[in-house]
């Protein structure tokens, strides 16, 4: 397609003097391969009849010898048909690397320590894991860096239950063995969010245990404060490991960035911000966004004030990005669109290159998820069902197949739209699932090992070859679309479509022991590296056998 386009823009500037960015889609396989309706577009500003337009583009079309075909139909849609020679071609060429020479820097993960790591991170640490893949394949250089509070209330909360139950002894918390350190810190802030709610004086005294999380001058609570973060970080990269993401260079805490983002805020002020009664205010509803205080009339740095510190600091450590990205839920969206307003009106040289994008909710079979109240669906339950389901349906329930599974789920919806899944439809392997999909790969694999013919390029396409060969045509183009508005989905949809087609095929035509055996296994095995690759865009591995 990426050739055929430049030709038509040029037919167009020759014939008709107009620059016009043109367009094909991929219509139903009987009408070709690559549909326009760029005549349409002509129509009105050259004062002509659209089908006149098209066969005049449509003539000088069929004088490429990549093109076999060209047909005008309706108003003035031009539908073509590519050469044999050029469609085997097109499986050879590689994704458009747009991002070359680019330096990005993401938040692959940003839950808070001191709390379960529920499903809500989980999606935005795999989606955003993934949108990483996507920067890298499009050429730029790509930096993965995370994100955690590890000062505030929820601090507090879990300190604490935590202190009460140690008894204030540091020591005993060598007793808690490994693999119940993730069970007792999230008891911990459960019990310590109800107690902030049923009691004002345990609220008082969490409270007092907040603030003491940033200035940590009591040694007791800052041995036991930097021995539990530190299993919170151990059970963060555990988890986003078993979900498939690759390894953080840098981990950026909420206790860094305070001070750096006041000294930035009370700089620009007046002008950015305003001042008033001791606050310091941002006028976010001039930007799409809201009014907030980034400094409280107490001197504190609030929450925004927190990100334009992480805003500098990723600034400080890489001074080249082009573009620097961070995912969140969708309640979040209206705050980040203000931050983004604030920091580029006072970093001017970041204008254009922060993004927020905004996930929907996840939500099983049983409902939405709690947030606040520590009762949530931890990644290791999730998990633990997971492997159950696949289990139970005869699968080898390994992490791999697991991390498959549920990474699929989150990225086959469209950025912002709610995750809604059943966990036992969600391991089908005859379903739209990464199981189907590691599965679909395994199955060609095994095929490749059943033939003795070593795969080659394909020479030539038959007739019942075409449809497939099309679909594995539109690779890079599909990958070039997920890239280039980092929306994984697109290739989800692709692979999902692609599995079926070769189904198709499949049934219908035999491989082994055919007269045509060579040939077909030279389309298996592109099919199965195509597969292949498409899953590791997604950070899903592609088994050889399940």
């Amino acid at each position: 397609m990426n050739d055929i386009l430049p030709c038509i823009a040029k037919i167009i500037k020759k014939q008709f003097n107009q620059d016009i960015p043109v367009e094909c889609s991929r219509p139903d396989p009987k009408f070709g391969d690559l549909a326009t309706n760029v005549a349409l577009q002509l129509a009105k500003p050259l004062g002509k009849n659209p089908r006149d337009i098209a066969e005049t583009i449509a003539g000088k079309l069929r004088e490429n010898e990549n093109i076999a075909d060209v047909a005008v139909a309706g108003p003035g849609f031009i539908n073509i048909r590519l050469s044999d020679r050029a469609l085997l071609e097109s499986l050879r060429a590689r994704p458009a690397t747009r991002r070359q020479g680019q330096v990005a820097v993401i938040e692959t993960n940003c839950p808070n320590p001191f709390k379960a790591m529920h499903i809500g991170h989980a999606l935005n640490s795999t989606l955003a894991d993934t949108m990483a893949n996507l920067l890298a394949v499009s050429g730029a250089a790509v930096h993965r860096v995370s994100y955690h509070g590890d000062v505030g209330t929820h601090v507090g909360k879990s300190m604490w239950a935590i202190l009460r139950a140690i008894n204030r002894d540091p020591a005993k918390l060598d007793e808690i063995p490994p693999e119940k350190r993730n069970e007792f810190m999230s008891r911990m802030y459960v019990e310590g969010s109800k107690a902030a709610k049923e009691s004002p004086a345990a609220r008082a005294e969490i409270d007092e245990l907040a603030k003491q999380s940033f200035i940590l001058d009591d040694p007791i609570y800052k041995q036991v404060y930097e021995t539990c973060k530190q299993w919170s970080y151990d059970e963060i990269d555990a988890n986003v490991a078993r979900l498939g993401n690759v390894p953080i260079e840098r981990r950026y805490a909420e206790s860094e960035t305070e001070e750096l983002g006041k000294a930035l805020i009370i700089e620009k002020t007046p002008g950015v911000f305003k001042k008033s009664d001791g606050a310091y205010i941002f006028e976010g509803s001039k930007y799409g966004s809201f009014d907030n205080i980034f400094i409280g009339s107490h001197g504190n740095g609030l929450y925004g004030a927190h990100d334009m510190g992480l805003i500098q600091l990723k600034h400080q450590d890489f001074p080249n990005l082009d573009l620097s990205v961070t995912v969140n839920g969708e309640e979040q969206a209206a705050y980040f669109r203000g931050v983004i307003a604030a920091s580029e009106l006072a970093i001017p040289e970041l204008k254009g290159k922060l993004f927020n994008y905004a996930t929907g909710l996840v939500k099983l079979s049983t409902g939405k998820m709690s947030s606040r109240t520590g009762e949530v669906v931890t990644i290791e339950w999730l998990f633990n069902e997971f492997a159950k389901a696949i289990a139970a349906h005869g699968g080898n329930a390994s992490e791999e197949i697991v991390a498959g599974a549920l990474r699929y789920q989150f990225l086959k919806v469209k950025i912002g739209g709610d995750v809604i899944f059943d966990i036992n439809d969600a391991v089908s392997l005859t379903g739209n699932t990464g199981s189907y999909l590691q599965y679909a790969h395994a199955r060609a694999r095994r095929v490749l090992e059943k033939s003795a013919q070593t795969p080659v390029f394909p020479q030539a396409i038959y007739d019942e070859d075409r449809a497939l060969i099309r679909k594995l045509s539109e690779y890079r183009e599909i990958v070039e679309q997920a890239a280039q508005g980092l929306e994984p989905h697109h290739i989800c949809t692709y692979l999902f479509e692609l599995a079926q087609e070769f189904n198709r095929y499949y049934e219908h035509h035999q491989v082994i022991g055919s007269d045509k055996e060579a040939h077909r296994i030279a389309i298996v095995a592109l099919y199965a590296d195509i597969l292949k690759a498409g899953l590791a865009i997604l950070g899903i591995s592609a088994p050889d056998e399940m």
